[in-house]
């Protein structure tokens, strides 16, 4: 237990036993006219908020969707996205929140996987779902109102014309207003997906037990309080931009400064505007924003908690960031099996590149691979994770759970698949991967997933997808590829094709024409030998 735990700050938490939709109708009874989302100009009071999700939910009741069902949520960050995910609660239904860079054939997956039936979604992204199959589709303009809004992102005013059956959001909010249903702590409330060596993802069963863990946990670790202003630049559908941007802010009374998409230069003039305090975001932001040559740290001066994860910030990054405005950037770790942050880094005691140390009712521990046994300090093994954050399990994956949990002196614990080590102080370092994947921006990417989809090109006979170090991204995707006999094709071709068939953050910037794969005794590809030679390479170079 580490003795750097903030001074006077409880180490144990009560957890409420309210839905995620209560925390909204609490937060509209308290503040109703106070501003609960700032969309470029665009304000939205508690109370606005609230009856929209209601009059939503009263319309996806009337589409049959019940306590339980699972809902699509498949657009950029607005505040539709917040009504939509409260009108889903107001139910007892599952959101199902999914990138919107998703293509159609990816989409399809999930919609098959967790039995969806209906979704809301942006009216950009119509067209795929409608390819994909889902069955009702309500489709909010997030551009309604923005005309001549310059500072409203490109593309995302696009006109529809819907298929029978399927409904504009704005229609959709003339129901007449739904009543709450009765939940349970333990019914679910909200499935993240990710993913695992198979390249199958994996929907992670959260309840509002769960998600009220670190929507409570986060609000007493910074001490914030409903005269908080938040900037959500992280996406709605990560668990961290969920939990720390959007569903905590609101339980909280705060109000939530909203971009649609990142924008370096308009994140800085809004935290000067609207007077940001609190902001989570990824070191891929940081990167960018300090190397705008327009930054000025003044605009910064109203800041006084600035948290992250996803990747390791740098720790010269981090410095510079420290040197020009006085903030320091405070790293944490979580899953999605977690519901975003199962370890933060106390203000009084920051250290760069670093996870932190286990948060509220969390107990975190270092085990041996094979034995299973907890480590001293500063030796390597697999972090396990028990805590009130931790999933159910793995939506309809009875063998992948019993993969994933394991029972230590009668507790259950998740392995997460990272290798790390405590330091003698009890914070935790991150040094490896048991699972394969690729860290970019936060994002996770999963090799044997775009492997697949590699290998749908007529070109490639065989494809092996290994992470490399990346100064802006963390890191970034290489594609070594063997071509088929007599094929010719280009880097540039594989790239432009492969948008077509996976959302552009999976999509290989690098790729490497080689003879053949090396393999291992049991003939599957050596992927590991070739990203240590490939990562020395470029220490070396």
């Amino acid at each position: 237990m580490t003795p750097y735990w903030p001074a006077k700050m409880p180490r144990t938490l009560t957890l409420p036993q309210t839905s995620l939709a209560q925390n909204l109708q609490f937060s509209a009874l308290k503040y109703p006219d106070k501003t609960a989302v700032s969309f470029y100009g665009q304000s939205t009071s508690y109370a606005e908020l609230f009856d929209r999700s209601r009059r939503l939910a009263s319309h996806l009741s009337a589409q049959g969707v019940g306590k339980g069902d699972r809902v699509l949520l498949w657009m950029q960050n607005s505040p539709q996205w917040a009504v939509a995910a409260h009108a889903v609660w107001v139910l007892g239904a599952v959101v199902v929140p999914l990138s919107p860079m998703l293509q159609a054939r990816e989409l399809a997956f999930f919609l098959q996987d967790a039995g969806i039936r209906v979704g809301v979604l942006g009216a950009e992204l119509y067209d795929r779902a409608r390819e994909a199959g889902l069955g009702h589709a309500v489709v909010a303009n997030l551009a309604e109102g923005m005309q001549g809004n310059a500072e409203f992102p490109a593309g995302l005013d696009v006109p529809v014309t819907l298929r029978e059956g399927d409904t504009a959001l704005e229609d959709a909010l003339k129901a007449e207003p739904a009543e709450l249903v009765q939940i349970d702590p333990e019914d679910l409330c909200v499935m993240p997906y990710t993913s695992g060596t198979t390249g199958r993802p994996k929907g992670c069963m959260h309840p509002h037990r769960s998600a009220q863990a670190n929507v409570t946990g986060a609000g007493v670790w910074v001490a914030t309080s409903m005269e908080d202003v938040y900037l959500a630049t992280l996406p709605f559908f990560h668990v961290t931009g969920f939990i720390n941007s959007l569903v905590a802010p609101l339980s909280g009374g705060g109000k939530i400064v909203i971009m649609a998409r990142w924008d370096r230069e308009l994140a800085q003039q809004l935290i000067k505007r609207e007077g940001v305090t609190i902001w989570t975001n990824t070191a891929t932001m940081v990167i960018d924003l300090l190397a705008n040559p327009q930054f000025d740290a003044a605009n910064l001066a109203s800041i006084r908690s600035m948290t992250g994860g996803g990747a390791s910030l740098p720790a010269a990054v981090g410095q510079r960031l420290e040197d020009q405005t006085g903030i320091t950037f405070l790293e944490g770790y979580g899953l999605s099996e977690t519901m975003a942050q199962s370890h933060s880094t106390p203000k009084s005691h920051p250290k760069f590149q670093c996870l932190g140390i286990p948060l509220f009712n969390v107990d975190a521990r270092v085990v041996d691979l094979d034995s299973g046994a907890e480590l001293p300090s500063g030796e390597i093994g697999e972090i396990v994770i028990s805590g009130p954050q931790v999933m159910q399990g793995y939506w309809n994956r009875p063998e992948e759970n019993a993969k994933a949990f394991s029972d230590i002196g009668g507790v259950r614990f998740f392995h997460s698949g990272d290798l790390g080590y405590q330091d003698e102080e009890g914070f935790f370092f991150f040094t490896d991967r048991l699972k394969r994947m690729v860290n970019v921006s936060g994002l996770k990417v999963w090799p044997a997933e775009v492997e697949n989809v590699l290998h749908g090109h007529p070109a490639i006979q065989e494809a092996c997808v290994i992470a490399l170090p990346d100064e802006r991204s963390g890191e970034r995707a290489r594609a070594l590829v063997v071509l088929r006999a007599g094929a010719q094709t280009t880097p540039q071709e594989i790239e432009a094709w492969a948008r077509t068939q996976m959302a552009a953050y999976k999509v290989p910037r690098d790729y490497q024409f080689v003879e053949a794969l090396p393999r291992g005794p049991t003939g599957k590809v050596a992927w590991r030998p070739l990203q240590e030679a490939a990562r020395a390479e470029m220490a070396a170079g």
